[in-house]
């Protein structure tokens, strides 16, 4: 009876508003953001265990090469999440035997990434973070430090192909209005990944026949490898159930696993720019916290703020992970409104998307400001000098009073996005984050280290503030100018059309003012050929 609820949810009439609305948005928003909280939950516990068991000086170089590792990855996982508007576009205009094809497409394109860019990418892995710190004129990390935040990254990038596989599936099953299946699996994947963590992080701590340094390099090397064994789980659920006899009766979900260029094609033609956007987010990112933060402690043996930095970041991941799952929801949701052809619906599911990430995020902003002064303790170990864990404790304060500042309008851009994502706005808002991203980000957090270096790593979160909230407001302007409104992602159907071999086919080349115009440019319906295009999740 529960499944065939879900069917009805997902195949039938839109909600026009009120609770029915509200139930609607969240059968795909409350899963979505428990699995994106869950995920975030499961990052805290790593990097606590981290520090708790390891060192504050493990929690810095789990969290350097964690971010560094990301940077290549994103650009692929940004690409993946129009697999979510394509499947609910089809969806939402009856065709829902289309979708399979962007969500194997999704996974030949992680495998291609992965042994093309990531593995090479894995090899040069230290090399690169001293290029990043010496063009920037930046002071290094200790040795010991440098070691460990190479080590892990090269662990994380090893596994990044299942990550990249979880992901283009779980935005297929979102994109189906089934998020139930992605929160299983991501439940799963972090339960593994927890008990593997603690397993080989206390075996490695065990070794009393290592030294200090070989030895939380071995245990940070056990937590990386937990995670990559969780990230297995985490892949393997989606896919079973995918291929299950159940869904391919339906959906004919084992008929398109050979690799289509057309539909990679598409994929890309839409998604490149949130690829690059988010891309480009962390590497602005890596340099803030790899660079900019870590820059304060000098290359210390005992770090203070890069510690604090990263027990900032996990608090925020609890508070923004679970708007990033709103976000793919109202993806979702406003992708299947315009698939149906009702985009008056798609503006109020984004307004009740943005009230439901705004009631959250301004409970964890309250949060940040009132506990703040005791978010830290939990992750300092038994044996840290007390002037080292006084000073962590009153950097992570205030900077999560700095947090707390743009928390709504992170928020607004986090569920802006989406909705322009769901639309196949995808162009501008990429364009924006670039610009923003390096000339705040980058550009105020190098004239704060080198300007203002009596803020310390304050003026880089400072920053890091002005570049969230005028990004926001930025991308809510965009939204309410209607853009949006004009953009095309699907092809209309013709005499002839039909699914071949589980692959979208058309009867004739659907030329440039098909799908392959360029979302986001505010272009005629049959336009000279353009070129084509998203944020964070």
């Amino acid at each position: 009876m529960a499944s065939a609820g879900r069917e009805e949810h997902a195949n039938g009439p839109l909600a026009e508003g009120g609770r029915d609305a509200l139930r609607e948005m969240l059968v795909i928003a409350a899963p979505a953001a428990a699995s994106m909280l869950s995920f975030a939950l499961m990052q805290f516990v790593d990097r606590l265990l981290c520090s708790r068991l390891i060192s504050p000086e493990a929690l810095m170089a789990a969290g350097n090469g964690g971010i560094a590792a990301w940077v290549p990855s994103s650009v692929v996982m940004g690409a993946l999440g129009v697999v979510n508007t394509y499947v609910s576009q089809n969806l939402g205009a009856g065709r829902a035997e289309r979708g399979p094809a962007y969500a194997w497409a999704g996974i030949w394109i992680a495998m291609v990434a992965w042994a093309l860019v990531l593995l090479p990418f894995a090899v040069a892995f230290p090399w690169v973070y001293d290029a990043m710190r010496s063009a920037l004129g930046l002071p290094g990390v200790s040795e010991h430090v440098r070691h460990m935040e190479a080590m892990y990254g090269r662990i994380m990038l090893g596994g990044t192909v299942l990550t990249l596989g979880a992901r283009s599936l779980g935005h297929y099953f979102y994109g189906m209005h089934r998020p139930g299946i992605v929160l299983g699996s991501t439940i799963g994947g972090n339960a593994v990944n927890l008990v593997v963590s603690v397993a080989l992080v206390l075996w490695a701590m065990g070794r009393e026949d290592l030294a200090p340094e070989p030895r939380a390099t071995l245990a940070l090397a056990g937590a990386a490898a937990g995670t990559v064994v969780g990230t297995l789980v985490e892949c393997a659920i989606p896919l079973v159930v995918f291929l299950s006899p159940a869904f391919n009766r339906k959906y004919a979900t084992r008929a398109s696993w050979r690799p289509s260029s057309a539909t990679m094609r598409d994929i890309w033609r839409i998604g490149w720019p949130g690829g690059v956007m988010f891309g480009n987010e962390m590497v602005c990112w890596w340099i803030f916290m790899g660079g900019f933060v870590a820059a304060f402690d000098r290359g210390a043996a005992q770090a203070v703020h890069g510690p604090a930095g990263w027990i900032t970041h996990q608090y925020l991941m609890l508070s923004f992970m679970p708007a990033v799952g709103i976000s793919i929801a109202t993806t979702a949701v406003v992708g299947r409104c315009i698939g149906a052809g009702r985009h008056d619906l798609a503006a109020s599911r984004t307004w009740l998307g943005l009230r439901l990430t705004l009631t959250y995020m301004g409970a964890c902003a309250l949060a940040f400001i009132i506990f703040g002064p005791s978010m830290a303790m939990p992750f300092l170990p038994e044996g840290v000098s007390a002037e080292q864990g006084a000073r962590i404790i009153e950097l992570t304060r205030w900077m999560l009073v700095l947090a707390a500042t743009f928390q709504l309008f992170d928020g607004m851009a986090i569920t802006i996005s989406g909705a322009l994502r769901g639309a196949g706005d995808t162009v501008w808002p990429g364009v924006v984050t670039i610009f923003m991203s390096w000339g705040l980000i980058v550009g105020g957090g190098w004239l704060a280290v080198n300007f203002l270096p009596g803020l310390e790593s304050y003026g880089p979160w400072a920053a890091a503030s002005a570049y969230i909230i005028t990004l926001s407001l930025l991308l809510l302007w965009r939204f309410l100018g209607g853009k949006w409104r004009s953009i095309r992602v699907l092809r209309d159907p013709v005499a002839g059309e039909g699914v071949e071999g589980g692959h979208p086919v058309l009867a004739s080349d659907p030329g440039p003012g098909a799908l392959a115009m360029a979302p986001g440019l505010d272009i005629p319906a049959d336009p000279p050929p353009l070129r084509g295009v998203e944020n964070r999740a």
